[in-house]
């Protein structure tokens, strides 16, 4: 008979009794729980369990998630989001509390439904978030552990404001057919808007239902173009200075091997393939 798989990683940012608090909520439930120990083990316990199980459970922030939603991409099994990690953008984005208990509680009373969400594909391979290039990526290999515990989610825009570049790479990038040609010192193709504060989105009108994808570039090597970004974001507007445009297909070429990062995992290369996979990812949204 098939069952909820909870997957738990131990070194999720957040620091509580996880597995009192599944056996105290899901009392009466057939359940089994397994830790991931080594890197790769979320994907791993995911793709072995997905057949057989009636949801798979996550306990952990979004590297955790990102990882089980590869494994489920394009399989009819659901993914249940226990928040544990710092920013939880999946959680924000489909609504889950970010009080463990809370969300237990959802899993526990059925007080569910299950969407099909969108995924990209970059390369061939899934993801679930986003790809950030340029200094949207530096921002965040770059913020120290120390930066981050001091200020928070700030940090990334100190960081973005210490090691932003004199000048921008000129992003050779094919929208849907539609050539353009974009100097930027920052992209990102998007698939969730979140970035990791509830209602606060890079942009209007980024779903995870849409089937499709955003491109925003960030044109200007300067505190200005950080503080018209932030804009974007703190009023739920577009700026004429941030580039926005949607679609299914997109190839980057860029004038050299350089880095990315895809779901926050750091990936290199000088031409990205990327399309949207539609409806590809079933997810539990709570409905209370």
């Amino acid at each position: 008979m098939s069952k909820i798989h909870i997957i738990i990683n131990p070194a999720a940012g957040t620091e509580e009794p996880i597995n009192a608090y599944i056996q105290e909520s899901l009392n009466g439930i057939s359940y089994e729980v397994k830790e991931a120990i080594e890197s790769g083990d979320i994907h791993k316990i995911a793709t072995e369990v997905a057949e057989d199980a009636s949801m798979v459970v996550v306990y952990g922030g979004d590297g955790s998630v990102c990882e089980a939603a590869k494994a489920l991409h394009g399989k009819r099994t659901p993914l249940f989001i226990l928040p544990g990690g710092t920013a939880n953008v999946m959680a924000k984005e489909i609504g889950m509390p970010a009080d463990t208990r809370e969300a237990l509680a959802i899993l526990a009373s059925g007080e569910y439904s299950i969407k099909a969400i969108d995924m990209g594909i970059v390369n061939g391979c899934p993801f679930l978030l986003r790809i950030n290039l340029g200094i949207l990526a530096d921002m965040i290999t770059e913020t120290s552990t120390e930066l981050k515990d001091r200020w928070g989610q700030w940090a990334y825009g100190i960081t973005a404001f210490r090691e932003m570049p004199s000048e921008g790479l000129v992003y050779k990038i094919r929208v849907d057919g539609q050539q353009y040609d974009q100097q930027a010192v920052g992209l990102t193709v998007t698939n969730a808007g979140n970035i990791g504060k509830e209602g606060y989105s890079f942009a209007p009108g980024i779903s995870v239902t849409d089937g499709l994808l955003d491109i925003i570039a960030l044109n200007e090597s300067n505190l200005l173009s950080l503080i018209k970004l932030a804009g974007n974001i703190m009023l739920h507007q577009e700026s004429a200075d941030i580039k926005h445009l949607k679609a299914k297909e997109i190839s980057i070429s860029l004038p050299q091997q350089a880095r990315f990062l895809c779901d926050d995992v750091e990936q290199s290369a000088s031409d990205l393939y990327i399309s949207v996979s539609p409806s590809s990812l079933n997810i539990a949204y709570p409905t209370i």
